[in-house]
């Protein structure tokens, strides 16, 4: 008996490895693109994913959480204003916010989100998330820093290095198949880093001054008002997210994890992971669809397997070496897998609007929609005392004000 129960466990501990190799490439990537630790989203993500199990106990959904994609431009723009610690801030308060949707959804009810949060103001403010930060994807692409200043890497080799990571990334999404179809981001990072190393522009240099064993570079938040308000309102679109990957998560196990462990637990332990991994500079956590995929395929329902992930994450996360070495992926690689990346969750944003069919020749529809793109991409900005309202946040912001005072059109029925 007791060795069956090894086996067992050994077994589990291996499938949990390989579903921490599905999640590592998009895991680390966010960190990678915004600036922060790497390796301290490895931890963030394994403490995270336990502390998730932790609170849904009595039903533990076979899921990972760890870096949200949601959250790259937000954090890119605060790391530059702000810094890492003042971005932490923002962060910490994003994951407050789901733990204060958990309670509203614990008094009124999931329907009471639809109405405070419809498809009509989740799906274009989405889009913003993705489009307003697209000219970072594209310098990066063209081998420069984010905001242009700086050409890091020659233009011509530049764009042969990021559009062979974004080549290779369209490829193995449209004809990958078992588990590469789940791989797509690290084998584009693969191949991008294969071509830099051709043309000579990657430097060794941060793996031979890295330790093996070190202690990942924790950075603790620093309260700052105005990161906190840009921040706080995109922390709309990815809760809306969460649910939609309960959803996913519960029609390939078969279980319905609405009702138990809950929606009210589900995202009580999404948002404290999320405010968990902001306390030591990590990105913001999110279920990961990547691990989904691989549960349906390997049919391995077990949330002990997301356990032996979780500690795996954590374990990596005091390897200095490998630090060192994601360091060393060139700018280019980066900006050829977000000019796919950002097209993406703007396309999500559309994808919201056409599935939930919102009509958008209702003018009512059309006025939130127009307004929170234009206020959100074209730099409208309210100051209020030392506070600026502008950008994601701001355009969340207007189309919920818009949502509640506009009247229904009188022809429409609308959202």
């Amino acid at each position: 008996m007791q060795s069956t129960d090894y086996k067992l466990r050994l077994k589990d501990s291996v499938v949990g490895l390989q579903f921490l190799f599905v999640a590592f490439g998009a895991l680390v990537l966010v960190p990678i693109l915004t600036g922060l630790d790497p390796n301290v989203a490895l931890f963030t993500a394994g403490l995270g994913t336990l502390l998730f199990q932790f609170i849904n106990r009595k039903a533990v959904p076979p899921i990972f959480l760890a870096s949200s994609f949601a959250f790259i431009a937000p954090i890119i723009y605060g790391v530059k204003t702000w810094g890492i610690a003042g971005t932490m801030s923002g962060l910490v308060a994003a994951g407050f916010f789901y733990v204060f949707l958990s309670f509203l959804v614990r008094v009124k009810g999931s329907a009471f989100l639809e109405k405070i949060l419809p498809p009509v103001v989740v799906g274009p403010v989405i889009m913003t998330i993705g489009l307003i930060l697209s000219p970072v994807a594209v310098n990066m692409a063209m081998g420069k820093t984010g905001d242009g200043a700086v050409q890091l890497v020659a233009m011509p080799t530049a764009l042969s290095i990021s559009f062979s990571a974004l080549v290779v990334t369209l490829l193995v999404t449209l004809l990958g198949k078992g588990v590469f179809r789940l791989l797509p981001i690290l084998c584009g990072i693969i191949a991008g880093y294969l071509v830099a190393l051709v043309f000579g522009v990657i430097s060794f240099d941060s793996v031979a001054n890295a330790a093996w064993l070190s202690m990942p570079n924790f950075t603790y938040p620093q309260f700052n008002l105005e990161a906190i308000i840009y921040i706080l309102p995109i922390a709309i679109a990815p809760a809306v997210e969460h649910i939609g990957d309960m959803l996913a998560i519960s029609n390939v196990t078969k279980k319905n994890y609405l009702i138990e462990p809950g929606l009210k637990n589900t995202l009580l332990g999404d948002g404290l992971a999320t405010s968990t991994a902001a306390l030591f500079g990590g990105p913001p956590n999110t279920t990961y669809s990547e691990v989904t995929g691989a549960v349906t395929i390997t049919k391995a329902f077990n949330p002990a397997i997301m356990t032996w992930a979780a500690i795996f994450a954590i374990v990596l996360a005091f390897v200095g070496k490998l630090g060192g070495f994601l360091a060393t992926i060139p700018v280019p690689v980066m900006g050829g897998i977000l000019l796919l990346l950002f097209g993406i969750i703007a396309s999500i944003g559309i994808e919201t609007l056409i599935k939930q069919k919102v009509d958008l020749a209702d003018p009512r529809n059309m006025i939130i929609v127009s307004m929170i793109l234009v206020f959100a991409i074209g730099g409208m900005t309210f100051n209020f005392g030392s506070v600026a309202f502008s950008g994601i946040g701001l355009g969340a912001i207007i189309g919920i004000f818009l949502n509640f005072i506009l009247p229904k059109s009188r022809h429409f029925d609308g959202y």
